[in-house]
């Protein structure tokens, strides 16, 4: 069956996996917030953090930054202000940034797939806003070679909802989900939900993230294996 598309995840994917500490960003929150009682501030945000990535393997409903925000006001029992919260967010992002460096294969694999007339896209399971992810894809050369950019921060539900996966498919004009191709780190998240809607799934081996019992299509180490799995898929 010939290929139409192919669909990324952000991180882990198209990114290096970062082994960063959800405290390294939100301890910088915390002593904004109270300097006084960083230490238990930050302990309770990364609480809270740890509480909403749960949510794949359960309600699977997504959320934004002000709503993971709000959810830390609730726990923490502080009252704070909407300017205050534009402020957490931004240091969270400003403490995220220097982790944040796209694959150096990425450009070339993606530029070698739209060279063979593969559309191509990105679905990722997030809490930030659009323009913190474009900040980082437009800087290192990727917005312009990804047609769409979906972020579950905009939808109701994340990944592996079925509902995350056809509308980056309806994005594409991917009518028959068997000729798309997925390709995520995440066996639960990324090759459990790309194949429960009909799309092919490849994972790319992430030692650090939990193992799941589903069958990926293809397996690759580095992505400039993508474009002959590829192929083979499509032969």
């Amino acid at each position: 069956m010939a290929l139409e598309a192919v669909v990324f995840d952000w991180g882990g994917t198209l990114t290096p996996f970062v082994a960063a500490e959800l405290a390294d960003a939100w301890r910088l929150a915390a002593r904004h917030i109270a300097p006084d009682r960083e230490d238990e501030l930050t302990a309770q945000l990364v609480a809270v953090e740890e509480a909403f990535w749960q949510t794949t393997s359960t309600t699977q409903r997504s959320g934004t930054l002000a709503d993971l925000l709000a959810a830390a006001t609730r726990a923490l029992h502080l009252d704070v202000a909407e300017v205050l919260l534009e402020e957490a967010a931004v240091v969270h992002l400003d403490a995220w940034t220097p982790h944040v460096r796209h694959d150096p294969d990425a450009v070339p694999t993606i530029a070698e797939l739209r060279g063979r007339g593969l559309r191509i896209g990105m679905l990722s399971n997030t809490h930030w806003p659009r323009h913190f992810h474009e900040r980082f894809l437009a800087r290192d050369g990727l917005a312009e070679l990804i047609e769409t950019r979906r972020y579950t921060s905009e939808m109701s539900f994340q990944k592996p909802h079925a509902s995350a996966f056809h509308a980056v498919l309806r994005d594409l004009d991917v009518d028959d989900p068997g000729r798309a191709v997925f390709v995520g780190d995440r066996p639960w998240d990324d090759i459990h939900g790309a194949k429960n809607v009909g799309m092919r799934a490849v994972l790319r081996r992430n030692p650090e993230v939990p193992g799941h019992d589903v069958e990926p299509d293809a397996v690759i180490e580095r992505l400039p294996e993508l474009p002959a799995v590829i192929d083979r898929l499509g032969a």
